[in-house]
């Protein structure tokens, strides 16, 4: 051989696998040198730590592989039902009593089975990839590797089927092995037992240090806790307490933990991360997996993507990597034939397509999700630190400096001094609206632009108290008055010279609207920079009068409502009254007026104490303190504007309570007649017009805002009408106004209604039967605008509140009250009228064709659509759950085509639609599995063809007036028929005393024709005051009347038309007096009913029509 072979064959050489293994060990089990990290353990008092150790990798490995051997005895021996573990200084002994190892010569191999498994490279029972199997042996190596590096490596197992016991010793690496012993087992039980000694050498070790042993410690804990709960778990001759996977993890933390077993195969528990960190420990076939892996992945991503959507993180911008940043997951899973990154197994890389069998798969429930979210203190976690990171983003994206010019506002009229030297003295006026900017504007020119700067506000400042950061960073309103003023979030003020100006004053109309404004000023100053609002004068308001009354020379101004209603009560002459329903009312010369008298509309807010009440009225973290508020409002309560300094208490309870109130008075409807106050000038409106013929939607709105002065928007008005003749599934049981035109439909909700301008309206034929006619003299009218307007609450014969339904939110207050059916509230109080008891009721909506079942044991019932199979794959919705649009519905269904919902792709095969404005009809085909898979349970779900009604929320003002709370629809209808019953009972009397009016009337003009026919009573030649005393003196009341008849009426014929008149007048009394009150109401409830029966579809009429 020459030289250069000798080179050659010395530098490339071949190694056998027992050689490359020793010489390679990283390979196989990982560094051999010592590593020092921070590792979970267990101390000497059984107490699970996280906490720096010395350790080496390769050595736990070692370890691992045989006590992961014990824990998947398990899988293969059911019976199995203990593992002792033994740790001493330099030695280790495992052993279970599972079904022990095959004591048998191996046909192929010539060599005992035992000797084969833990003596020889690339042996084992795990290599049949066809076969599931959950264990974590896979590649041949295993227990194989401990015995190469240990000094001596014994084992010794007891096959029960043979009745044979075997031991075996190697020693010096598996370089040395002895004779196997062979010995009859007699009747022990199978078990297997491991003791090996580590070659502490090669680790550079000489035993085992403390670390290592707390390391190997908690390797056996975690058997403990991911074994089955019937196998005992021993170590150094104490059995463990451990024993389920929950008990486990408790020993992680002591923040509240959340336990799911998924299914036979996964197990998960989620707590708080205790550093802001995410933390996991898991586990696969037993083998902590101490990087985690593929698995634990799977389940926080499950996990997070839960959170996202929930509205205490909604307009934080939160992403999962943030939810998970707070995790803290335990992870036991059961997976087939897993793969690993390496030998060391410390990461899982099987994706989860590969986890096993689809029934094993795991999925996050719902109601775990809700569990974690409710218990484990993430979810507030999460959303403290992402607004403390929105937080920082808004303090560095946002606010001014004090400087003079300022571009980029063309609203602004900026002060001459703003951004000097003078700046303290300069007054910011905000505006409610363009039109106010236009009269301070004009006031200005009484008192100079030097000082004064003024800013129109678009509407409603935002309620910064409850806003998201972002949703304030992105609110130009917010940013402009920032940049006007130079002020800086985060920033704190106690003086005005770091600003542009040195004070706030707030214009806005007198009206409820106006209060709501300022209470928003002063909340987004309180909120973002009390100390301001401690700088005596920094905030003021403007005051203008609401009422002028003027008499001759004489005047009075009002600045509150409730102020001149209590002066009017005291009035006995008659005054001019004009209302200022807003800034705009006033004139040039008014203002120049207000202006001109600075001191006496400028009213300073004194320095602020506590802003308790402030951040009540805005936080909705004190809904129940904000209902008892205004629980207590008493009636007459008004703001005294005549003081030199504004009380924010003050404020509060006395003027912006009025605004809360009559929001609430807007948007929840009142128990005894079901409508808010713009559906009750409504139908005032069309009363008092006889609206029998139709007239345009956009024309009714005019005549009401007139006629019952209504003071907002006539939009809002257009669309209450609109709502109030709608016909829909889903809307009106009883439509009060006919709906002449399109509407809307069930399509979109009623939302494809047309203009207002081109469809028509009038009343249905059964409103006058419900809202009765002869009702109309037993009402109080409201008075408005010096105007008698609208009663505070009409009595209709049946309780359309129930009938209609309602909802609305308010100040602290909402409600939801489903709809019932009106044949059966009429049923209802014929049965109460008759001393019967009342009965519950369950919703019900016109023409809907789905079920409506109560949900046990809560307040809700269960609205269910209607579907058929057509064929094995095929269904057939024809009713969708009400308040689910058409249009929406078949948006819905055609996303789950591509993977939607409950929806895989390809789920869905084929949707045909084919509804019509009024009836619903889609046919769905779906895939074999699918259909199966549904059929089965979850159609209903899946496709969304379920909602919920709740009666848990019913709130209405009551018969007094106020607010109330009512448990059921049962209660609605007993307060309704007393209060029924008594108007009954004053329309009696009131009729009885019309009758006897008119008879009287009549008896009085045939005894006047008759005495002038007998010449008892002369006419020539007197003087009127003559005939007046001579009259009076025969007992005549309505004289004038009398005198004023016509010489044609003054005879005998007349005579007799009267008499008949009289008589009948006689007998309508006399039936009246013999009729009962339920008589009464029986009859007015069986003409509804009569008019319901044929409940037919209401349209337009086929008549000419009329011109209004």
């Amino acid at each position: 051989m020459t030289s250069r072979n000798a080179t050659v064959s010395k530098k490339y050489s071949k190694k056998t696998h027992l050689q490359h293994i020793k010489e390679r060990p990283d390979t196989y089990i990982g560094s051999c040198d010592v590593r020092v990290e921070p590792m979970w353990v267990v101390n000497l008092q059984g107490n699970v730590e996280h906490r720096e150790i010395s350790y080496v990798p390769a050595l736990l490995k070692i370890f691992d592989e045989i006590l992961v051997n014990a824990a998947d005895n398990k899988q293969r021996d059911s019976g199995m039902k203990s593992i002792k573990v033994n740790i001493t200084e330099n030695s280790v002994t495992i052993e279970n009593d599972g079904q022990g190892i095959p004591v048998e010569m191996h046909a192929e191999h010539n060599v005992y089975v035992p000797q084969m498994v833990f003596g020889q490279l690339l042996t084992g029972d795990n290599y049949d990839d066809s076969e599931d199997r959950i264990v974590g042996g896979r590649n041949g190596y295993g227990a194989k590797l401990t015995n190469i590096f240990s000094t001596s490596f014994c084992v010794e197992t007891v096959d029960s089927k043979s009745r044979k016991k075997y031991s075996q010793t190697w020693s010096n690496n598996m370089s040395s092995v002895s004779k196997p012993k062979i010995n009859a087992s007699g009747k022990r039980k199978d078990y297997t037992r491991v003791s090996f000694v580590p070659d502490f050498a090669k680790f550079g070790l000489v035993n085992f240090t403390e670390d290592i042993r707390a390391l190997l410690r908690k390797r056996v804990y975690d058997v403990a806790g991911t074994t089955a709960e019937d196998v005992r778990v021993y170590l150094n001759g104490q059995r463990l307490s451990i024993k389920n996977f929950k008990q486990y993890c408790q020993l992680y933390s002591e923040k509240p933990l959340v336990h799911e077993l998924i299914n036979d195969r996964w197990e998960v528990c989620v707590t708080m991360s205790p550093d802001q960190q995410p933390q996991q420990v898991s586990f696969c076939n037993s083998i902590c997996t101490s990087k985690g892996g593929e698995h634990v992945k799977y389940i926080t991503d499950a996990i997070s993507k839960g959170f996202v959507p929930l509205k205490a993180l909604k307009d934080l911008a939160v992403k999962p990597f943030m939810i998970q940043r707070s995790m803290f997951i335990f992870v036991n899973a059961l997976i087939t034939n897993p793969s690993f990154d390496s030998q060391t197994k410390e990461t899982l890389t099987t994706r989860a397509k590969d986890f096993g069998p689809s029934s094993f798969r795991p999925k996050i429930s719902e109601q775990f999700l809700k569990r974690i979210i409710k218990k484990s203190g993430i979810l507030e976690e999460v959303s403290f630190f992402a607004k403390a990171k929105s937080q920082r983003l808004l303090e560095r994206k946002t606010g001014g400096s004090k400087k003079k010019k300022l571009n980029g506002i063309p609203k602004l009229d900026d002060a001459n001094f703003a951004g000097t030297s003078r700046s303290q003295d300069c007054t910011l006026i905000l505006t409610e609206g363009d039109s106010a900017k236009t009269l301070a504007v004009a006031g200005l020119s009484v008192i100079g632009r030097d000082k004064y700067g003024v800013f129109p506000l678009k509407g409603k400042l935002l309620n910064v108290r409850e806003a998201s950061n972002a949703k304030v960073m992105g609110n130009a309103e917010i940013q402009n008055v920032m940049k006007i003023m130079g002020l800086n979030i985060g920033s704190q003020y106690t003086s005005t010279e770091r600003l542009r100006y040195g004070s706030v004053m707030i214009m806005t109309d007198q009206d409820h609207d106006g209060s709501h404004i300022k209470g928003l000023i002063v909340n987004f100053f309180h909120h973002f920079w009390p100390s301001l609002l401690k700088i005596p004068n920094f905030l003021q308001v403007f005051i203008t009068p609401i009422v002028k009354c003027t008499r001759r020379n004489q005047s009075c101004v009002f600045y509150t409502t409730p102020e001149y209603d209590q002066w009017q009560q005291q009035q006995t002459e008659e005054w001019k009254i004009k209302y200022y329903k807003g800034l705009g009312t006033s004139s040039r010369k008014e203002a120049l007026e207000y202006f001109s008298d600075l001191p006496k509309h400028r009213i300073p807010f004194e320095i602020m104490q506590n802003g308790s009440l402030i951040e009540m009225c805005f936080s909705k973290e004190r809904i129940s303190d904000r209902k008892e508020w205004i629980a207590n409002y008493k009636q007459g309560t008004f703001v005294d504007f005549g003081v030199a300094e504004m009380k924010y208490d003050d404020f509060v309870n006395k003027e912006y309570i009025i605004m809360a109130v009559q929001s609430n008075l807007r948007a929840i409807p009142h128990a005894m007649d079901g409508l808010k106050p713009s559906q009750r000038k409504i139908l005032f409106a069309c009363i008092k017009r006889k609206l029998h013929s139709e007239i345009k939607v956009a024309q009714l709105a005019g005549y009401t805002s007139e006629h019952a002065a209504y003071h907002h928007g006539e939009m809002s008005l257009n669309c209450t009408i609109i709502n109030m003749a709608q016909n829909f599934i889903g809307s009106n049981n009883i439509n009060l106004l006919m709906p002449n035109g399109q509407f809307g439909t069930r399509l979109m909700g009623g939302k494809d209604s047309a203009s207002p301008r081109y469809v028509f309206t009038q009343l249905a034929p059964i409103t006058e039967l419900i809202y009765h006619p002869a009702d109309a003299p037993l009402y109080t009218p409201l008075e408005d605008d010096g105007q008698k307007i609208e009663p505070a609450h009409y009595l209709p014969v049946i309780p359309m509140l129930l009938v209609n339904g309602g909802s609305g939110i308010g100040t602290g207050w909402s409600t939801t009250i489903p709809s019932f059916n009106p044949m059966e509230i009429i049923q209802q109080l014929h049965n109460r009228l008759d001393n019967k008891p009342l009965y519950r009721m369950k919703p019900w909506y016109r023409d809907f064709k789905g079920t409506i079942e109560p949900i046990q044991g809560t307040t809700k019932f269960a609205v269910t659509g209607v579907y058929t199979w057509s064929s094995v794959n095929t269904i057939v919705i024809t009713e969708l759950p009400i308040g689910t649009w058409t249009n929406t519905y078949k948006e819905t269904i055609e996303r789950c085509m591509d993977g939607y919902g409950a929806f895989k792709k390809g789920d869905i095969v084929s949707i045909q639609a084919n509804y019509t404005d009024t009836t619903v009809l889609f046919k769905v085909k779906m895939s074999s599995d699918c259909a199966q898979k549904l059929r089965a349970n979850g159609l209903v779900k899946a496709f969304k063809l379920q909602s919920t009604l709740d009666i848990g929320n019913m709130h209405a003002f009551g018969a007094n007036g106020n607010m109330k709370k009512y448990s059921n629809e049962v209660e609605i209808l007993e307060e309704f028929y007393h209060q029924r019953r008594a108007l009954y009972e004053e329309r009696k009397k009131y009729q009885i005393g019309s009758y006897h009016q008119s008879i009287e009337k009549l008896q009085q003009k045939i005894k006047f024709i008759e005495m002038v026919i007998n010449g008892t009573i002369q006419f020539k030649g007197k003087p009127k005051e003559q005939l007046i005393s001579e009259l009076q003196t025969y007992q005549f009341h309505d004289i004038d009347y009398l005198l004023s008849m016509s010489m044609w009426n003054l005879t005998y014929d007349k005579i007799t038309t009267l008499k008949s008149e009289l008589l009948c007048q006689q007998n309508q009394l006399h039936l009246l007096q013999n009729t009962t009150i339920n008589t009464l109401w029986k009859y007015d409830l069986n003409e509804i009913a009569s008019k319901l029966a044929p409940q037919k579809e209401e349209g337009r009429p086929h008549k000419k029509r009329k011109k209004n």
